[in-house]
């Protein structure tokens, strides 16, 4: 049963096979359970009371029903159009299983809608149009303009549906895209840029066998030609052989576009000497000798599914010089339509484009070859199990690649400006870009203002104190290349060169890396943490071997000579002795502490959380001073600070000694006249947060919903923020560390690079120099 389902179905996203194995019933189960199906409507705007209905129905409604009859472009400010395609079907070449019709073509439509969501924050509706007429089926879809922003066609069998396509592009002003042709195209013609450069061959120059010469195909030769290719140069091959010019059997008006003067006939000859092949037709079309008579360094594209062309291990037994791809996803670059359709759309409807032509197709395939030639984010890594570099074995970037969204839409959105089809042209594209990142990614946002600050400035110098760690290497790498400072690696040179070389980068990547056995400032430190540390038990020796030892020490001795201006560790060391190693050479700034604040984004909302890792059971002198310190870094960050003291109980109710020490912190903060803030307590998190709740005590001074979260304890601080992690879906920031007399900031151990990237930008940002000043100016 499994084994016959297999043959029957295209998987999508996973490099990991056993992912992709699962029997009919499981199959069966996924889609029924819960609710049926794969998609729900869910409402953008609060339909609690009766003035959210009276709002969003009638009579409110009626005011955007005006405005857009005066104005029909409103409709994208006031409705979802501008975010919502409709996935049309009539189910007659449903994936590889042929005509089964338009009901059965639901679960496909339903999970191509859930991809739009998934991958571009596209709404999608899936609309099955019952019949096998392309007059019917244009009549039926022609008049829905108004409601969509764009449509994607799916699973229409040609020729009927390049009629279909081009009568519905003529006759509607919004983007109509048939997927299973141009979206297989753009991943294609992608690999095939890379391919190309790896080879050293010219678009111009090369040869293109393409087996097959259904709608894949020819949109695939149609695409690469716009690109450059040579039309004579690329034989596409049918049932019957080459189209080519003076053939007896009849062709189609698409098919004969592809006509070349050729004495070759079969797709035999067509290989013969072929630079590439494109297969997009059943499996066992090509054969070894097919592939043993091809050019030197063959690109061969075997995208028959479930079952290529031909096999990468035969292409493999025949030629070693062969860059393959195909579409399966248990063999390396899998050609995956995921790849385009989300990101071409998104760009198309952010731009308000009328149509996705040739120049926005190519625009997608120009970003993604160039996307996979970038170092790969761990996220991609953690997906698929493994490291993935730029060459014959990873030419197109991977779904799961959360950098796709920031990348592509953009050039989509370019490509529409510059060709004349955008309605509304986006100006600024890098902010553009941002937006887009943070439609996914929550903290993407958050860390645009940092970032763009960062770039802005003087360049920062951020010590990497784990410098030989390739994790460490790739976020250093990648935090000097997007401006964000200038990387400082402690560590041997010889080891460091290895960790970029295992990272697949560049090995002079202007690091400046310090052996901290051999750093001509080693006696200057060693005097130095000597005189810190003599009355502590320390000999002499035992400051020399923690210079030369101790990366975090000669790190942190750095920060004290002005020989660098932040640092970033814990890669490889818990937190706590992390930090311990830092206190050697650095002290808290005269009056503050120590504190561990995380950031908390959840559901539009920023929260900030302390103390979540130093001190473990603060008293009302520390819980007051942590607030201060933490609302001033929430203002850094453009949050003006409202702080909760958060506890079991609610103004004494029950009253407690645990309780009694919250509400102490508050009265300490009520006889300072310096204090510049919301602030209340004690109170539950539910209190805090919930305004509807607040209204039971009118006495609260908080005017709106807390966003510091100072808390009672590091234990309860800590689970609270890790719970939300795993289980509430929240992403989290931290914890950072606040209150040194120089900036370090001390990761989770087995960081992410992302993460490294996080906390040495921040670092680099010295999130509390705003208290700093402050409290210079008060003492």
């Amino acid at each position: 049963m499994a084994e016959s389902l297999s043959k029957r179905r295209q998987t999508g996203l996973f490099m990991d096979d056993n992912a992709t194995k699962f029997t009919d019933e499981e199959a069966l189960a996924f889609h029924s359970r819960g609710k049926p199906g794969k998609l729900e409507v869910t409402p953008t705007k609060p339909m609690a009371t009766q003035r959210d209905l009276s709002l969003a129905y009638s009579p409110g409604v009626a005011v955007p029903v005006k405005a857009i009859a005066a104005d029909p472009d409103l409709a994208y400010d006031l409705t979802s159009k501008g975010n919502m395609v409709a996935v049309i079907s009539n189910g007659t070449a449903i994936l590889g299983l042929g005509d089964l019709g338009a009901l059965a073509a639901k679960p496909v439509m339903e999970g191509k809608s859930v991809l739009f969501k998934r991958f571009a924050d596209i709404d999608s509706i899936d609309i099955e149009i019952d019949t096998r007429d392309p007059d019917e089926f244009v009549n039926a879809v022609k008049y829905l303009g108004p409601a969509f922003g764009g449509v994607n066609l799916e699973d229409i069998a040609a020729p009927a549906s390049f009629e279909i396509e081009q009568r519905l592009k003529e006759l509607m002003d919004i983007p109509v895209f048939h997927d299973d042709q141009h979206g297989t195209a753009i991943i294609t013609a992608a690999g095939l840029i890379n391919a190309l450069d790896i080879t050293g061959k010219s678009i111009r120059d090369v040869k293109v066998a393409v087996a097959g010469a259904g709608s894949a195909a020819l949109a695939v030769a149609g695409l690469i030609k716009a690109m450059g290719a040579t039309h004579d140069n690329v034989l596409v091959c049918g049932r019957k052989g080459v189209i080519r010019i003076g053939r007896e059997e009849p062709i189609d008006q698409w098919r004969s576009a592809h006509a070349v003067e050729t004495d070759k006939k079969t797709l035999a000859d067509a290989m013969e000497g072929a630079d590439v092949c494109i297969g997009l037709s059943a499996a066992g079309a090509i054969t070894k000798d097919m592939v043993r008579s091809m050019a030197k360094n063959p690109i061969i594209f075997a995208m028959a599914n479930p079952t290529p062309e031909i096999l990468p291990e035969e292409i493999r037994e025949v030629r070693n010089d062969a860059i393959i791809a195909t579409g399966r996803s248990d063999y390396p670059n899998q050609v995956n339509n995921v790849l385009g359709f989300p990101y071409i759309f998104r760009g198309a409807l952010d731009a308000r484009a009328r149509t996705i032509n040739d120049e926005m197709k190519i625009a997608c395939a120009e970003a993604l070859a160039k996307l996979a030639r970038e170092d790969v984010p761990d996220e991609v890594a953690a997906a698929y199990g493994k490291r993935l570099k730029f060459g014959p074995g990873y030419i197109i970037p991977t779904p799961f690649d959360p950098r796709l969204i920031s990348t592509v839409p953009p050039a989509v959105a370019k490509a529409a400006a510059d060709s004349g089809v955008a309605r509304k042209p986006i100006e600024d594209l890098p902010a553009y870009s941002a937006r887009l990142a943070a439609r996914t990614d929550p903290s993407a946002s958050f860390l645009q203002k940092i970032y763009s600050t960062l770039r802005a400035g003087e360049r920062k110098r951020i010590v990497f104190a784990e410098g030989e760690e390739e994790a460490v290497v790739r976020a250093a790498h990648a935090f000097q290349q997007e401006g964000l400072g200038k990387a400082i690696l402690i560590g041997r040179e010889d080891r460091v060169r290895e960790a970029l070389s295992s990272a697949g980068l560049p090995e002079d990547c202007g690091f400046e890396i310090h052996n901290a056995r051999l750093s001509n400032h080693n006696p200057l430190y060693t005097d130095y943490l000597y005189r810190r540390l003599q009355r502590r038990g320390y000999l002499y020796r035992d400051a020399q071997r923690l210079v030369n030892t101790d990366r975090n020490a000669f790190g942190a001795c750095m920060l004290a000579h002005g020989h660098a201006d932040g640092m970033v560790t814990g890669v490889t060391r818990h937190y706590d002795v992390a930090l311990e190693n830092v206190k050697l050479a650095l002290d808290p700034r005269p009056g503050e502490r120590l504190i561990g604040v995380s950031i908390i984004l959840t559901r539009g909302r920023t929260l900030f959380v302390a103390d979540t890792n130093i001190c473990e059971l603060p008293s009302s002198e520390d819980l007051a001073a942590i607030a201060v310190q933490v609302a001033h870094a929430a203002r850094q960050l453009g949050q003006p600070p409202r702080v909760a003291f958060i506890s079991y109980s609610n103004f004494g109710n029950p009253d407690t000694e645990a309780s009694r020490r919250v509400s102490g912190a508050v009265r300490l903060l009520d006889a300072r006249r310096d204090i510049d803030f919301e602030y209340e307590g004690e109170m539950t998190p539910r209190l805090a947060l919930n305004e509807k709740t607040r209204a039971v005590y009118p006495f609260s001074r908080l005017q709106g919903p807390a966003n510091v979260l100072v808390s009672p304890g590091v234990h309860s601080a800590s689970i609270s923020t890790k719970l939300l992690a795993e289980i509430g879906g929240a992403t989290v920031i931290g914890p950072m560390l606040i209150g040194l007399e120089h900036p370090v900031q001390i990761c989770q151990v087995g960081a992410s690079v992302t993460e490294i990237i996080t906390l040495a930008a921040m670092a680099a940002y010295e999130l509390d120099k705003e208290h700093r000043s402050w409290a210079e100016k008060a003492g």
